[in-house]
């Protein structure tokens, strides 16, 4: 009996021991500890809490880091201003109840403590939450009196949960401060905060001066994984965000770089994945034009700063010398005031709105008109926004200071209106509308004016008119609800688009050597491409449009304007022109690795495209894509979307090229019908090939024919494995055979994502589906592409059948005897029925 007791009892010891342990692997209760190499491990695994040396630093820090995750990922770290210098640190929650951090046993003063003391001391420990908070609380598990937390002293990252903002009774502030480097979590150079005046905005700060700016509230986003919101009550106002499903990891960190970034983790690739980054651009840089301009980050090439409507450069000079810090000042009033004098206000679209500090919400659901009323009507009001607000309508954000940091921005911004006098409006007016008819009652603007130069003006009118009547010619391309771009006379004049460069035909012969075969670059369905070079130095693209090419005035017209008024990273830009005698001479900018296709369909070049290249690719086209068809001035159908009309710059970044055949949509307008289809067989949709329908929907098909290229290496037109069927069509039978992997290119072998190459061909064939309105648009394409969202099932796509061509040069027509292209590339015209 004595020999079974002696035998149970160090078992028992075990057993209670382990039980204990068990419970309190995430607690640290009362005179207990955690020491080198001991974990402090949240309930469900998530976070970690123990000693590290951040990469080759010899210290010692006391962090919290997701436990999951391989890649050791701190986003915590108590003592980051006192490391220790050996391997004996100490954790505990002492007698007086407060959390603190010794070097060693011996230590009188610790490194770090929470700085907590309570008065009565019994019950308290320390828990790390599975949010990767940890929290020294007083009381029980279920009834916590929380004295002390993490996340009210963030370092350098932001998890779900956390907050961004300020206490409003004691001041007190929650923001991220950047590490001196990635060896040492010290308090760096940068920092991220909230700015709660006016509408609230976020700054990034480096010292104590501020260098970016976020928009205002309310904070837009197109992802679908995680909710922004923004709490405004009695005791707090702050930002803070969460995740709705618990399989998606996000974070946003404060870099040492100055770079704030907010990363998800990928558990296939086991990395972290950038989402989103600032700042970008030279724009991004805090009041880069100074007061009263607008920063266009996406004009490469002339200069980005511009003045606000109604204003002018400060220091003209300093402009000539792209130095916009001075800013813009009020031009030199035409009209004795800018209150009462039957002003008004001027649109920008889509942009980053002013410095929120100088406004103020009038009113949390006001409609436009009434918010334009009352801005209208206080003499010290120079901008208003009407922006939408959750739940409760549009609201009223009106700027009553200076207006800093207004930026051209693409995605999220809001459209601003700029108080101008009335003479401003008029002359926009007339550069607006150059060929407006006089009949009837005139703008009440005109009538404001001086006599004299209302009479001018009636003269320049009918003048423009009678010349745009002379210059107009019958288009051969009849086209029922789109709008012409412009009119003829308004491509004539430079000076109402002073981003174009007008080169002479001398200029552009002695850039491309006459024009001879050595320069030559390209040959297209419209003429030929050369490189040249200016007497600056700057390399040019050179496309010369050919006397019977199917691209004639209007088309040209249409690529000149329509160009130059889009700007986009993921659009090419164009420079310039050269009308000449018949000589039609577009001048881009020079981009060293030519066209996708050049690349995707070459056995050797391919080579060049791996896996994260490629998805880079194709999250460029859609982003261009969907520039076009929502985010741009006008919406825009390019209709001639192909790997060809996709061109790389040196970073291999997709620029989408050949708007000679695109159509601008009115208002509203979500389709049209024209009687002469034209673009290229393949990337068709079936309903703008067969009944000469198109719309944004088209361009959709298109870029699925595109996407599944780039994903197989295989031309949709030039697929062989079934003389009869496309690429699309075998495509839909390898998922229909649960073999979707198979339409990865070969050359790809296994160095491929796996998840990312089913989820593209998923999209492509979601793009190329037979009904126009099954297709996603390409905001959903950019999402889809963007997230790990479920996936609607993808219906049958639009099949296309064909025989092959004669590969003789000389001939141009099929076996069937139908038309072809000499280079199986470009049709002209489909005779509809």
């Amino acid at each position: 009996m004595d020999a079974k007791r002696l035998f149970l009892h160090p078992l028992l010891m075990v057993h209670h021991l382990f039980i204990l342990c068990s419970s309190s692997v995430d607690t640290i209760a009362r005179n207990q500890t955690i020491k080198e190499g001991q974990l402090l491990i949240s309930k469900e695994n998530h976070f970690a809490l123990g000693f590290f040396s951040p990469g080759s630093s010899r210290h010692r820090y006391l962090g919290i880091w997701f436990h999951k995750i391989p890649e050791q990922t701190v986003v915590w770290v108590a003592n980051r201003n006192n490391p220790i210098t050996g391997s004996s640190g100490v954790l505990s929650v002492n007698d007086n109840g407060d959390l603190v951090l010794y070097g060693d046993h011996e230590q009188i003063f610790p490194v770090w403590s929470a700085n907590v003391s309570v008065e009565v001391a019994d019950g308290c420990e320390a828990q790390l939450l599975d949010t990767g908070n940890l929290i020294l609380f007083q009381g029980t598990r279920r009834n916590k009196r929380i004295l002390w937390q993490s996340f009210d002293y963030p370092t350098n990252t932001l998890l779900q949960g956390m907050k961004i903002g300020l206490n409003k009774k004691t001041g007190f502030e929650w923001f991220l401060t950047s590490w001196k480097s990635p060896h040492d979590p010290a308090t760096g150079n940068y920092s991220f905060k909230l700015n709660p005046s006016g509408s609230p905005e976020f700054y990034l700060y480096k010292g104590g001066n501020q260098y970016w700016r976020s928009i205002p509230w309310p904070w837009r986003t197109n992802a679908d994984a995680y909710n922004n919101s923004f709490i405004n009550n009695l005791e707090d106002k702050y930002y803070t965000f969460s995740v709705d499903y618990s399989s998606v990891i996000i974070r946003l960190v404060m870099e040492d770089s100055g770079s704030l970034k907010r990363l998800t983790w990928h558990e296939n690739d086991s990395q972290w994945k950038e989402y989103w980054s600032a700042p970008k651009h030279k724009c991004d840089s805090f009041g880069q034009c100074g007061p009263y301009s607008l920063c266009d980050p996406y004009n490469f090439t002339n200069y980005e700063c511009a003045c606000l409507p109604g204003y002018e450069p400060k220091f003209p000079w300093d402009w000539r010398l792209r130095d916009g810090s001075g800013g813009c000042v009020r031009k030199r009033l035409k009209s004795s005031s800018v209150c009462g004098h039957e002003e008004g206000f001027v649109k920008l679209s889509n942009v980053k709105t002013p410095v929120a500090s100088a406004a103020v919400w009038v009113d949390m659901s006001m409609s436009r008109m009434n918010c334009e009323k009352n801005c209208k009507n206080n003499c010290s009001c120079s901008a208003y926004a009407s922006i939408p607000i959750a739940g409760k309508g549009t609201g009223c954000l009106a700027w009553y200071g200076e207006l800093m940091d207004t930026i051209d921005h693409t995605y999220y911004g809001y459209d601003l209106y700029v108080r101008v006098d009335a003479m401003e409006l008029a002359e926009r007016a007339k550069k607006s509308y150059p060929s407006l008819k006089m009949k009837g009652r005139l703008p009440i603007f005109v009538l404001s004016i001086a006599p004299v130069w209302f009479f001018l003006t009636i003269f320049t009118c009918l003048w423009l008119k009678r010349r745009v009547k002379k210059r107009s010619r019958k288009s051969v391309d009849s086209v029922s609800g789109c709008k012409d771009i412009f009119t003829t006379n308004e491509l004539l004049d430079s000076n109402k688009h002073q981003d174009l460069a007008f080169l002479s035909l001398n200029t552009i012969l002695v850039a491309t050597n006459n024009l001879s075969s050595a320069n030559k670059i390209g040959q297209g369905g419209f003429g030929s491409v050369y490189k040249g070079r200016l007497s600056n130095g700057q390399d040019i693209a050179v496309k010369r449009l050919s006397k019977n090419s199917g691209q004639g005035k209007e088309e040209f017209k249409n690529e000149v304007m329509l160009i130059a008024k889009l700007q986009h990273r993921n659009l090419v830009k164009l420079l310039g022109c050269c009308i000449q005698g018949e000589e039609r001479i577009l001048i881009y900018e020079y981009l060293p690795n030519g066209s996708l296709d050049l690349f995707l369909f070459d056995q050797v070049r391919k080579s060049y495209l791996n896996w994260n290249k490629r998805f880079s690719i194709i999250v460029g086209i859609a982003r261009g894509i969907l520039y076009l068809h929502e985010d741009s001035r006008l919406r825009v159908i390019h209709r001639d979307l192909k790997g060809s009309n996709i061109l790389l710059d040196a970073e291999m970044n997709p620029k989408i090229s050949d708007f000679g055949l695109a159509k601008v949509l009115k208002g509203d307008q979500t389709q049209c019908k024209t009687s002469r289809v034209v673009g290229t067989y393949g990337y068709m949709s079936p309903e703008y090939a067969i009944f000469g329908r198109f719309s944004i929907k088209s361009d959709v098909f298109s870029f699925g024919v595109v996407l599944l290229e780039i994903v197989s290496g295989k031309k949709n037109n030039g697929f062989t494995q079934d003389v009869s069927q496309s690429l699309i069509g075998h495509v839909w039978e390898l998922w229909r055979e649960d073999r979707p992997l198979e339409t990865v290119d070969w050359s790809l072998k296994d160095s491929y994502n796996l998840d990312e190459a089913l989820r593209c061909i998923h999209v492509g064939l979601l793009c190329v589906q037979e009904n126009a309105l099954d297709r996603p648009t390409m905001l959903q394409v950019v999402l889809m592409l963007s997230s790990e969202i479920a996936l609607p099932s993808p219906k049958q796509p639009a099949f296309i059948f064909r025989k092959s061509c004669s590969n003789s040069n000389s001939s141009v027509v099929g076996e069937d005897g139908s038309a072809c292209s000499i280079n199986d590339v470009t049709i002209t015209a489909v005779t509809t029925r």
